[in-house]
């Protein structure tokens, strides 16, 4: 009976063997459409005792079988009965159910005995010292009593606990780079087993791969997706994590690695918070209320002091820029990373490399132009955005339209909260009132400002402003739409820039982080970098949706989260289950050549954890598609397929000219015939496993 429904018996590590021997012919322990198996296994049936075989096919099903056997490896398991309908699942299921039931599992961390060796091991480390280590704020004596404590019971660790200073300098943070360790984070109180008061870390979650820290705007929007899987508390520990940097690192920090301690990351603590206050049970109001105004207060201060005091805040505009404190060479990028930026100065001092590089960092070699090079290179990386061409040698001079944005929500974020949360009472850490006008009218000023040195209304976007030249940028990014999120775009603002600007970012799989012809030419001696054309990214992606959809654009919004699910799913269908750190949306691959590679992508057998802010997109995109966009996700169906009569709708609808629509069109075929280029025939719907309707489960 071919509608019953079929269930395997199988010998878990004879056919792990068999599977790998035969289909794995790069041999990466991944089965992908770029092996050349046969792509068909028989399998014996349950009700047979195995006698019976039914032969499976395709690269989605084979590859399902070999990550159903991992799994069943890593519970020991010699035999298992297999469903046919874990084989053959709809794929935007088996994704969504990985990442809510494994994936975040995999990447959630805490700092305390019981997990200190899992969070401890740092990648990035390259000094002498390997040993784990652990800096305590000063005045954190309860952390340090502890962890003392975990060092002295679990000798074979050979971990080292040490006080930080109270006034943290550059110099300080530098000084420490041979001797770099984790910093502590937020802790709770609790029983234990034998009754008494001991600790435990409040939980969060790492980006994954060799990022194994709590980091800054990756816990946003990892907590995107948390909260759209129910992960309430766990967010809410994030959140409690963020205060706890505030309070004793004096910002939200880049993330918690000692060599981070000066530098901080895109601000998003107002709305991950308030997106958890909403969810809070409403039978805890008075607990509630009181939980936001401690968090708003270190959102305040982190206001004040990091983005709207020295050396951030440019005077005359009024504008923040990044523009982090920091001395000598970043200790944490790989070892080749600056090789051709210090290579001349060495020789210029007749020096080997590596000499020169220990003198520069101990200043007795004066170079102020790599002086300038590294205060822009720190600005990059507090950007979020390391590395492009957009900031290449002038990110800390850049007020930008992502940073005020995200200012201007912080601004409104407070005024909002204290008038319809805290009953229009919030005090901050020095006892001052805080008045909801006054948050209010700093947000209509910023928006100003934002109207004068940001806005083109010819270009139809928002650029950056060199506040050293005093001029607009002119390269065209994607986070020109982070105005839209955050909600300081006028709706005639936001209308421009979708009419004439969107098709400038959208592509087949999604919106890219720049145009091209921004980007400029590339060549051996200018190589891609990674936040430039044809890279997309999660943050990018969620952040446009929202910002759409808050404009009454929803249809777009839509739109453009299926493009970017499709390139998620047709990646997790033909290449065993990845789910990679960033996508070339362009020739929708995850397989990119540009600096530090791709996380994500190398594991064996079976994904366990995807990353962070991939997973989260993939949860917050699906709560934007209708049904039938989920089940043509399911059978991975073109996106200009779908869209294409609707997307004529909405160029008509926007008042494009047929001049404007072609010019839109063009921008789709290019990338179309891109994607083309990488596949085997020709074809870009052969890279895609297609699965039939009739196996897709009805909504």
């Amino acid at each position: 009976d071919k509608n019953k429904a079929r269930r395997f018996l199988i010998d878990v590590e004879e056919t792990q063997r068999k599977i790998l021997e035969q289909e794995d012919t790069d041999g990466d322990f991944q089965i992908t459409i770029n092996d050349l198996g046969p792509k068909t296994m028989s399998l014996g049936t349950a009700d047979s005792g195995g006698y019976r075989k039914i032969d499976i096919r395709g690269t989605y099903m084979l590859s399902n079988l070999l990550q159903e056997l991992a799994l069943a490896n890593d519970y020991g398991r010699k035999h298992i009965v297999l469903d046919e309908a874990r084989l053959n699942e709809n794929p935007v299921d088996r994704l969504s159910r990985m990442i809510r039931f494994n994936f975040w599992d995999g990447l959630t961390r805490r700092i305390d005995s019981d997990s200190i060796e899992v969070i401890c091991p740092d990648p990035k480390n390259r000094s002498s010292n390997q040993n784990p280590r652990i800096y305590v704020p000063c005045d954190d004596h309860e952390a340090f009593k502890f962890y003392t404590n975990v060092s002295e019971v679990r000798k074979h660790l050979n971990l080292e606990v040490e006080y930080l200073p109270k006034v943290i300098t550059a110099e300080y943070v530098k000084s420490i780079n041979e001797h770099p360790g984790l910093l502590t984070l937020a802790m709770r109180k609790v029983k234990g087993d034998d009754g008494k008061d001991t600790y435990v870390g409040e939980p969060f979650v790492v980006p994954g791969g060799r990022f194994n820290e709590m980091y800054g705007w990756d816990s946003y929007f990892s907590a995107l997706g948390l909260l759209e899987d129910g992960r309430i508390e766990l967010v809410r520990s994030m959140v409690e994590n963020f205060a706890y940097q505030i309070k004793h690192y004096g910002k939200i920090l880049n993330a918690n690695r000692s060599y981070y301690l000066a530098r901080s990351q895109p601000p998003f603590l107002t709305d991950m918070a308030l997106k958890v206050y909403e969810k809070l049970s409403p039978e805890k109001e008075q607990e509630n209320k009181d939980w936001l105004r401690r968090v708003l207060k270190s959102a305040i201060k982190e206001y004040w002091e990091v983005w709207m005091g020295e050396p951030r805040l440019d005077k005359k505009t009024m504008l923040s820029r990044y523009r982090p404190d920091g001395s000598g060479i970043p200790p944490e990028t790989e070892a080749s990373h600056f090789v051709h930026i210090l290579e001349p100065f060495a020789e210029k001092h007749n020096m080997e490399l590596d000499e020169f590089i220990e003198k520069y960092n101990d200043k007795t070699v004066n170079e102020p132009e790599l002086d300038e090079y590294f205060l822009h290179d720190r600005a990059v990386r507090e950007s979020g955005h390391d590395t492009t061409y957009r900031f290449d040698k002038v990110c800390a001079n850049l007020a930008t339209i992502d940073l005020n944005s995200l200012l201007y929500k912080y601004e409104m974020d407070i005024a909002d909260a204290i008038r319809d949360h805290l009953d229009d009472h919030l005090e901050d850490f020095d006892g001052a009132q805080q008045d909801a006008n006054d948050w209010s009218k700093r947000a209509k000023e910023r928006r100003e400002r934002i109207d004068k040195y940001l806005w083109n209304e010819k270009e139809s976007l928002y650029f950056d402003y060199d506040t050293v030249k005093e001029e607009q940028c002119t390269y065209e990014s994607v986070t020109t739409f982070w105005a839209l999120w955050a909600g300081c775009a006028s709706y005639e603002q936001a209308q421009s820039v979708v009419k004439h600007s969107l098709s400038k970012f959208e592509v087949m799989g999604g919106l890219v982080s720049g145009t091209e012809s921004s980007r400029g030419t590339i060549s051996l001696e200018r190589p891609n970098r990674q936040w430039d054309f044809p890279f997309g990214w999660a943050p990018h992606q969620m952040m446009a949706w929202t910002g759409l959809d808050r404009y009454g654009m929803v249809e777009t919004a839509r739109r453009l989260a299926y493009r970017w699910l499709f390139t998620i799913t047709k990646g997790f269908v033909d290449f065993n289950g990845v789910v990679p750190e960033k996508f070339d949306v362009v020739s929708l691959s995850h397989k990119v050549e540009v600096e530090y590679g791709n996380v994500g992508t190398d594991f064996k057998c079976v994904p366990r954890e995807g990353f962070g802010w991939m997973n989260a997109s993939y949860q917050v995109g699906l709560s934007y598609l209708t049904t039938h966009m989920r089940r043509a996700l399911g059978t991975c169906t073109l996106p200009d397929l779908l869209f294409e009569k609707a997307m004529i709708r909405e160029h008509r609808m926007l008042g494009m000219t047929p001049e404007e629509e072609e010019a839109v069109a063009l921008r789709r075929r290019t990338s179309t015939i891109a994607a083309r280029a990488i596949t085997r025939n020709g074809s870009i719907s052969a890279a895609v496993t297609r699965i039939s309707l009739t196996d897709v489960p009805k909504q």
